[in-house]
């Protein structure tokens, strides 16, 4: 499999009709939340700020003040900066404290907050995303059916999200095929409709003058916090371009963003300001104004395709992150399809699909309206932007060797500025941002008690359990009766014996001629090397250690790597239809003596009996699988 990071540097023809293919479906998939930010965006600042009248010096403010977010958050920070910190290709909050981990060589408390806080504020924005993209576009057909009336917006919006889910399954790959088009020719039509109105008011301009902003924030005291929790919206979007870089790659992202995306949403939204200034009714609803009558339907039209593919931006990068915790250990197995054989960032996570479907139902029945939803969007973006920040600075110091000056001369300006944005998205939480926050805070409880419960589960199953040396010492001085053929045991802990090898002498008083001790551990890099992929240590004539290695977005396959390797290597060869594969099937209890309260031990119960069976996430062919079950009380 390939990967798009890691391209020749002198590329052929091939691997440039590779890149724009790469380029074309980053567009569709990776900028739509991004391009369609200007349907609202703008509108909602100005409407808070021109309350007594439109005046030149609030909109070439704002104008500023958007301009300059755009400028600093998404090409400096994310383009410039953050992009360039993948972790072998995959990004995102938990590829980067990965990344930090490996650099500090171990998973300090603090980093492992982080990650997960930012891992949670993703999934809030996963979920509003979706939600504020499509009701804005259908609300964009009052503009040109102006007696619509506002009781059937709800229910297109919903038969909209209803089908986006459902293609899901096809994968990301597909969907950017059709998708990076139709976001292209989005781009194009933002651009023209911005540059017709700007040349009608060359004074915009202006904007590019940080002083216009500046003053803005100045003048406007209080008030100026409430316009840049709106201003933020220009910036929802930004996170995924680092989430969904194992998708398409560094290079078609950034290209995309310098060539289209960036100069097409810079002078659309100077057109929307240019617009206001010459037709101050215009306020009402900028972005759908900008098109001329003729082209109004087909723009509305436009927009709610835009919109419907704005939301997979934050839907894709919300698959690789599940895939990503999982591995980790932030979360319970769930099922992952993969959808492209050349592409291995490119997933469908089922589980998170539907969960995103009924969050996103909810909000949209809930709010009713964009306007509504634009007061909870922010906190969540800004939360996991603020993660991202803060793992960054612990990568450039510890894997970097940056020195502390340095690193706060890149980093702290982007600290003050996202948590300036931070504190204006709190003041909107009594009109809505209390629900990523609380969406979010749930998350986290649910990652802390999976990664909690796990560690307690494995120190109470070492206790319970007798050393292989011990183990091994017995078997020599009383040696049972032998069956023939392969058996294979699977343990998180290969120094103990595993349960279902004890379970299995106590009661069926045999042992097979070839047993393999295999336990599957996870890198901190997305992948590993075949020639890495499994270490064998022979521990007798009859018992191997079998250490198989996969990269965090990597799905483990144990008997294709078993097969490949005792085919290869050891000359007898591993036939898998003589092969039993014994899986101990754990029943976990709650204990008001456990080490976590009563009522967390009981999600943890309930996650570990969600969580996919392990025949199937280690693909192990459930006619050779023998489950043998036993409780343990965490």
């Amino acid at each position: 499999m390939t990967n798009p990071n890691h391209a020749d540097p002198n590329l052929s023809e091939t691997s440039r009709s590779r890149l724009a293919a790469l380029a074309l479906g980053a567009l569709g998939v990776v900028y739509g939340d991004l391009g369609t930010s200007p349907i609202y965006a703008f509108r909602e600042a100005i409407q808070a700020t021109a309350q007594g009248g439109v005046n030149r010096a609030e909109v070439l403010g704002i104008l500023s003040l958007i301009l300059w977010a755009l400028t600093l958050v998404v090409t400096i920070k994310y383009v410039l900066v953050i992009m360039r910190m993948d972790n072998k290709g995959e990004g995102g909050n938990l590829a980067l404290m990965a990344l930090a981990e490996r650099a500090l060589k171990k998973r300090p408390p603090f980093l492992l907050a982080i990650g997960i806080f930012g891992a949670a504020m993703f999934y809030g924005d996963a979920a509003l995303t979706p939600a504020i993209s499509v009701l804005s576009a259908v609300e964009g057909l009052k503009v040109a059916a102006p007696d619509l009336n506002h009781a059937v917006i709800l229910p297109i919006s919903i038969v909209i999200i209803g089908a986006l889910f459902a293609v899901q399954s096809y994968g990301t790959g597909r969907m950017g095929a059709w998708f990076g088009p139709i976001i292209s020719l989005w781009f194009l039509v933002l651009a023209a409709l911005g540059l017709v109105h700007l040349s009608s008011n060359l004074d915009v301009l202006n904007a590019f003058n940080p002083l216009y902003g500046i003053r803005f924030l100045a003048e406007h005291g209080a008030k100026s916090l409430v316009v840049l929790g709106l201003v933020f919206l220009t910036l929802t979007g930004a996170e995924a371009l680092y989430a969904d870089m194992g998708h398409f790659g560094r290079k078609a992202i950034s290209a995309t963003w310098f060539t289209l995306v960036f100069p097409a949403l810079a002078l659309n939204y100077l057109g929307q300001g240019a617009l206001v200034l010459n037709n101050p009714a215009a306020i009402e609803s900028p972005f759908f104004m900008m098109a001329p009558e003729w082209f109004i339907w087909p723009f509305v039209l436009l927009s709610r395709l835009a919109t419907i593919i704005a939301s997979q931006s934050i839907i894709s990068g919300a698959f690789s992150l599940t895939r990503q915790a999982i591995q980790l250990g932030l979360l319970p197995r769930l099922e992952i399809r993969f959808t492209n054989q050349d592409q291995e960032g490119q997933i469908y996570v089922p589980a998170i699909s539907k969960l995103l479907l009924v969050a996103v139902l909810v909000l949209v029945v809930s709010f009713e309206s964009s306007k509504h939803l634009a007061s909870a969007y922010g906190v969540s973006v800004t939360g996991a932007m603020l993660a991202t920040t803060v793992l960054a600075f612990v990568v450039l110091r510890s894997q970097l060797g940056w020195s502390v000056p340095k690193v706060l001369m890149l980093i702290a300006p982007l600290v003050a500025i996202e948590l300036i944005f931070l504190w204006a998205n709190l003041l909107k939480i009594l009109e809505g941002g209390w629900f990523p926050l609380l969406l979010s805070s749930g998350l986290m409880v649910l990652m802390q008690t999976w990664s909690r419960g796990r560690d307690i589960l494995s120190i109470k199953m070492q206790q319970e359990s007798m050393t292989m040396v011990g183990f091994l010492n017995q078997l020599k001085a009383s040696p049972p009766l032998r069956v023939p053929g392969v058996a294979v045991y699977l343990t998180s802990d290969p120094d103990q014996v595993p349960m279902a090898l004890l379970h299995n002498l106590k009661h069926n008083h045999v042992l097979h001629q070839k047993n393999l001790i295999v336990s599957v551990h996870t890198a901190d890099t997305p992948y590993v090397h075949n020639h890495d992929r499994l270490r064998v240590v022979r521990m007798n004539d009859d018992f191997d250690h079998c250490a198989l290695h996969y990269g965090f977005i990597e799905m483990p396959d144990v008997p294709k790597t078993l097969e490949s390797y005792y085919q290869t290597a050891d000359g007898r060869g591993l036939d898998l239809a003589t092969t039993s594969f014994f899986l101990g099937k754990r029943t976990v209890l709650p204990s008001p003596q456990g080490g976590m309260p009563l009522w967390q031990d009981k999600l943890f119960v309930f996650l570990s009996r969600i969580a996919n069976n392990p025949a199937d996430f280690f693909k192990i062919p459930k006619e050779n699988t023998v489950e043998i079950g036993s409780q343990i009380v965490v």
